[in-house]
């Protein structure tokens, strides 16, 4: 028997016979200022098929914030990338550059890892 995929956040809840009872809201989560952010800069070629890929993690922020700067940063180094699980994928080793393109951009970066 397939499991049923949990669409909404009730935890669980069905009905409530409280008339104040209202499931607890999300905060909506906002991005602070670039100049709070600090950035790390990673090169991984793990589970790539052998491709070198340069990782920005550690973002704090709305999602479409992430994929504005993940833009902005495949624009300025002309390659492919994309975002996943909060994490900004450059394709190739552009790390000098993006670590410049960022601190240029008020955020605090830097290389790290290999």
């Amino acid at each position: 028997m397939k499991k049923k995929n949990k669409t909404d956040d009730s935890d669980g809840f069905v009905y409530s016979t409280n008339p104040d009872f209202h499931l607890a809201q999300d905060e909506e989560i906002t991005t602070p200022d670039p100049s709070a952010q600090d950035l790390r800069v990673w090169l991984e070629k793990n589970h790539r098929g052998g491709k070198i890929v340069t990782v920005i993690k550690n973002f704090q922020g709305q999602e479409d914030d992430l994929n504005s700067l993940a833009k902005t940063l495949k624009n300025k180094c002309g390659t492919g990338g994309t975002t996943k699980d909060g994490e900004i994928i450059i394709q190739g080793d552009h790390r000098e550059k993006i670590v410049q393109i960022l601190l240029q951009s008020g955020y605090k970066a830097k290389k790290a890892g290999s």
